[in-house]
């Protein structure tokens, strides 16, 4: 994914959505009175549910339409079926109040009504509703305007349609990421990231599917909780996925704390969902602005351009409404996070292209094993010697020494070679090191089987085998005993390597050998840190353990 094509979409929709907000406005609404009768109006009214019940409200138009403008107006977020009373005049209806109880569930809560052009002048005007609560007889309250009616249909589309094409963004990055995750099921910041892109996607088609699906007063609540549990796992989510980018002392405790904080806040008032979905986000806003502070202290990388994000969504919040800087403050803080991933990417290419290199230094350290120059010529003068003095074992030696060649041949672009092999080309080495010592070298190993996936990197066996033969001494019958030990279990590999002889230096130190670099070089590229590697000196001789994790 090109992450510049996103940076500049997402920088594009917050300059949008900042701006959208902005409009000129035609009216101003008055007081809102109530009446059971139409006549005895009341600053409050006490409802059963279901009975029929009037509003009265006074609208001021500031301006006169101009030519072949006609005004609507606008009754968003008004529960209830009801007729629309404009000066007197039937100019609407939404349901049947009154009969909600025995018909179908009909009208919706954000539409527009036309206003005939001869009683939309400039001027007080009066708005009546003849209504009916039967599910929910607690929301009585009015929200009314007057606005450019075409404006009232087509900018609601025209926002929905851009609306939904950044939803599509959210919908492809979470996809995307989610796909990357699957092949690297370790990234826990991939996954969040997914699944927070996926939730946003959740929360702007919530938001915006009452402008294209009618949805009745009594369906209201359930998206509107829809929308709660979304910003409320949303605002689980950002802070825990900077919290592993940044971390910091004490992450579980603080994070559960944080977590219980944001669960009072989400049951204190939930139904008053606005406020609810507000002040979680503030308090996800907050907390992720401390654990971005403390990254800047701590010089994490990214860190500065996080802070600089939360702080333009803090912005954003304060010159625009809540449902603007929602979605405009989300998409600046998944710029910053998508920010993080980029130098995680970053630093996974670089670390993948250092791998290569160190993959084929140590082919080439193994090619150099093979064929070190002091090897092969005290080889071939053994060669000689022996080819000279007893040609029948100069044949035997001839075949040891292709058949060590053969094994390092096969094994040498392996990362990891069974076990078996391993020791096929340490008894190799012994063969050939039989005759160019002159020394009885025993090999035996315990626990290999077959049946078992028992891996290791290429000639680390072999590697401890060349040392032992190097500093150790043979018995006094001239012989010298190697075991190797293999125990697997279901979560670790074991190997431990022994060797039977006397220690030519017991002073000398091996663990910054040439040998003992490639073994942990080894180890590194096939299993990073989930391994250990312990040498010392026995009343025997000497001990190599290899412990693998799986």
């Amino acid at each position: 994914m090109n992450f510049n094509y996103l940076y500049r979409f997402v920088f594009i929709f917050i300059v949008l959505v900042s701006t959208s907000c902005q409009h000129t406005f035609f009216s101003w609404k008055g007081e809102t009175v109530y009446s059971v009768n139409n006549q005895n109006w009341e600053n409050e009214i006490e409802l059963k549910g279901g009975e029929v019940f009037f509003t009265k409200t006074e609208i001021e138009i500031v301006q006169n339409p101009v030519e072949f403008q006609t005004f609507g107006l606008n009754l968003s977020n008004t529960f209830g079926e009801f007729e629309i009373f404009w000066d007197g005049v039937l100019i609407g209806r939404n349901g049947n109040p009154g009969k909600e109880s025995k018909s179908n569930l009909t009208g919706e809560m954000w539409k527009p009504y036309k206003i005939p052009r001869h009683l939309s002048q400039k001027g007080t005007h009066q708005l009546v509703l003849k209504r009916s609560l039967f599910h929910a007889p607690e929301y009585k309250g009015l929200n009314a305007f007057v606005n450019d009616y075409d404006y009232l249909l087509e900018h609601p589309l025209i926002y929905t349609a851009f609306m939904h094409i950044f939803a599509g963004g959210f919908l492809l990055a979470a996809l995307y990421f989610f796909f990357i995750f699957l092949g690297n099921k370790s990234e826990k910041t991939i996954l969040i990231f997914s699944i927070s892109c996926f939730l946003f996607f959740g929360l702007i088609l919530m938001e915006f599917i009452r402008t294209y699906i009618s949805i009745h007063y009594s369906q209201h609540q359930i998206r509107m909780e829809i929308i709660s549990y979304l910003t409320f796992f949303i605002a689980i989510l950002v802070p825990i996925y900077f919290s592993l980018q940044f971390s910091f002392p004490k992450r579980k405790v603080i994070l559960l704390l944080y977590t219980g904080f944001l669960i009072y806040i989400f049951y204190r008032n939930h139904l008053r969902y606005d406020e609810t979905s507000y002040n979680m986000a503030i308090t996800m806003w907050f907390f992720s602005f401390a654990i971005a502070l403390y990254g800047v202290y701590k010089k994490y990388k990214g860190a500065l351009i996080v802070l600089l994000a939360l702080l333009i969504c803090a912005f954003i919040n304060n010159i625009a409404y809540f449902d603007t800087s929602l979605f405009a403050g989300f998409a600046v803080i998944v710029l910053g996070m998508l920010y993080m991933l980029s130098i995680k990417a970053k630093e996974q290419r670089l670390a993948y292209e250092n791998s290569l290199l160190q993959s084929t230094r140590l082919r080439l350290e193994l090619l150099k094993k093979s064929i070190q120059p002091h090897f092969l010529m005290n080889t071939l003068t053994s060669l000689i010697d022996w080819v000279e003095e007893a040609p029948d074992k100069g044949v035997l030696f001839i075949e040891a020494l292709a058949e060590e060649f053969d094994v390092l041949n096969q094994v040498e672009n392996e990362t990891l070679i069974p076990i078996i092999q391993e020791i096929k080309l340490c008894k190799s080495h012994i063969s050939i090191m039989k005759f160019r010592k002159e020394i009885d070298y025993i090999w035996e190993d315990e626990g290999i089987n077959e049946n078992i996936k028992q891996l290791i990197p290429p000639a680390v066996i072999h590697t401890l085998l060349e040392n032992s033969i190097t500093h150790c001494l043979p018995s006094d019958e001239n012989k010298m005993h190697f075991k190797l030990i293999a125990f697997t279990t279901d979560n670790t590999q074991e190997y431990t390597f022994l060797t039977f002889g006397k220690i030519r230096n017991q002073q000398k130190s091996t663990s910054d050998g040439t040998g003992f670099k490639y073994i942990k070089a080894r180890l590194t590229e096939s299993y990073g840190e989930d391994w250990t590697f312990t040498s010392e000196a026995t009343n025997e001789g000497w001990k190599n353990t290899i412990t693998i994790q799986k």
